[in-house]
């Protein structure tokens, strides 16, 4: 059985009297028989996607001056919902998250609420890890290619010039990233003689690199 479905069933089991499908549904109306009114017409024409896949949940009105009076019913419940024509039909829909969730629990259908709440919670929980791995892949990118460009910058220095005519520290932190490709700033700057901030060191690095620089345009190379 489809989420939708298990909706409207959870939903005919409530004790509901509204039958008349063009009552109009004026402000002074209580708000249990507006209730009724959205969960007369949920399982009459509404629908509600599998939380796993997307979030939306929809009323289909017959005309606009239903779906406007839906709308507004809707709204004094706390939750906007959008309005489109598909198919000579209106359609009333909701598409967050936290609406649709109020929107279960307005219509009585609480265990189906608290299936999608926990659907939600897991399916953020995953969003959240795939985001955070991504970032840490990102870092691990970025301070590889990094690293790659300071090792050919100083290797070039090495090769061109040698390292006996830099100043002491960089020369310590040319030979330090030689030594450990793969380190980050972190780890280069607690492998100092003299324990760096990671802007120091990333400073240093920056001077090799200007160095190279200056040695390749001096061979034409840049």
């Amino acid at each position: 059985m489809s989420f939708s479905s298990e909706v409207k069933e959870e939903v005919k089991k409530k004790c509901f009297t509204f039958k008349n499908k063009h009552s109009k549904i004026t402000k002074e109306v209580s708000l249990e028989f507006k209730k009724e009114y959205l969960m007369a017409l949920f399982v009459k024409s509404g629908s509600v996607s599998d939380p796993e896949k997307f979030y939306h949940l929809e009323f289909i009105c017959e005309c606009m001056e239903e779906a406007d009076m839906l709308t507004d019913v809707i709204a004094e419940f706390g939750i906007s919902a959008k309005m489109v024509e598909r198919k000579g039909h209106y359609i009333v829909y909701l598409k967050e998250s936290d609406a649709i969730s109020d929107m279960l629990g307005i219509l009585g259908a609480y265990e189906s609420m608290m299936k999608f709440e926990n659907i939600r919670i897991l399916k953020e929980m995953r969003e959240n890890i795939q985001r955070q791995v991504n970032c840490e892949t990102a870092n691990l990118q970025k301070t590889v290619s990094a690293s790659v460009r300071q090792i050919q910058d100083i290797e070039y220095i090495r090769e061109r010039i040698g390292f006996d005519g830099l100043q002491e520290n960089l020369r310590e932190i040319a030979i330090l990233r030689l030594e450990k490709p793969s380190a980050t700033l972190k780890e280069l700057s607690e492998s100092l003689s003299t324990p760096l901030g990671k802007s120091g060191v990333n400073h240093r690095l920056r001077k090799l690199s200007n160095i190279a620089d200056d040695l390749r345009k001096a061979d034409g190379l840049v």
